[in-house]
């Protein structure tokens, strides 16, 4: 998982969705767009968690899934389980703290499906 600074830009292709969106009924236009940018309003709102698995399951989405908004240090375990590929930590949060976050969990008692596996393991 990366993480990405303040000042980093996404591309300009990027399909930026509101943690309220339909993902799945964006199914069409999916491909048009190679960074998905998922927004958490509030770290206590977990809506654009199950927008990434739905991306990354039933979708198929290949492409980069990045994680905005009120993101913790804590979250990036979860955030790369639910597929995120990269995150833009709150101003307040630490990089490397983050980093040790994803070191946490080696083995989950849950079976991450096949097509999560790959974006899991990064």
């Amino acid at each position: 998982m990366d993480f990405l600074r303040p000042e980093h830009h996404l591309p300009a292709d990027t399909l930026v969705l509101d943690n309220t969106a339909d993902v799945l009924g964006l199914a069409e236009s999916l491909a048009q767009h190679g960074t998905v940018q998922l927004h958490f309003p509030k770290w206590t709102d977990g809506r654009a968690y199950s927008q990434a698995v739905l991306l990354r399951g039933r979708l198929r989405y290949a492409g980069e899934i990045v994680a905005t908004g009120d993101v913790l240090a804590d979250m990036a375990p979860l955030l790369r389980r639910c597929g995120f590929s990269a995150a833009r930590l709150r101003a307040d949060q630490v990089q490397t703290v983050a980093e040790h976050a994803l070191g946490f969990f080696g083995a989950h008692y849950q079976t991450v499906p096949p097509e999560r596996a790959g974006a899991a393991a990064a």
